[in-house]
């Protein structure tokens, strides 16, 4: 991606709560005080005001102080950037639909028990969710040394007896 085209994350994180969108749609009407909003949801002021911040961080709202009230108004200029953005990319993608694959294939250099898919290979080695829990990775040329994770009682050295000795606290230093 070129530096032009670089995507606005911040506006599109902020916008990825529901809750944030509703304010958004809201303040589309004009300004409006912090108390009016949190009266429109059923979260408290502080969440609201929350959900504020990360708005203005973005750059999508904009606070203005009149007497005892926060008024807060949307930056509507601030979301044409992310709108062309996005409309750069859905016309490469309707360009690229023409049956050809976009990505380029990647071939990394095969090991031992590799599977391959497509003209990508790929290791065939277990999951971490489908190996034992005592079990360690084993990769080939690496050689494990490490005890298990998890020992056993009989693993494990018998404790030496404690001190009858303590001091005042009952910890023994």
């Amino acid at each position: 991606m070129t530096r032009r085209s670089k995507p606005p994350i911040a506006i599109y994180s902020a916008l990825a709560d529901a809750t944030r969108c509703r304010i958004v749609e809201i303040l589309m009407s004009g300004p409006i005080p912090v108390h009016t909003l949190a009266d429109a949801f059923s979260i408290s002021r502080p969440a609201i005001s929350r959900h504020l911040r990360v708005l203005k961080t973005a750059g999508l709202v904009v606070e203005v102080k009149k007497g005892r009230e926060n008024l807060y108004t949307l930056k509507a200029g601030k979301l044409s950037g992310a709108v062309k953005w996005l409309n750069a990319i859905a016309l490469r993608e309707s360009e690229g639909e023409s049956g050809e694959e976009i990505a380029p294939s990647v071939s990394v250099p095969s090991a031992p028990g590799a599977a391959t898919v497509g003209t990508t290979e790929m290791a065939a080695t277990p999951r971490r969710s489908e190996r034992k829990k005592s079990e360690p990775a084993v990769v080939p040329g690496n050689i494990v040394t490490e005890p298990p994770l998890f020992a056993t009682k009989a693993d494990k050295a018998p404790r030496p007896a404690r001190s009858a000795e303590l001091n005042q606290m009952g910890f023994d230093f």
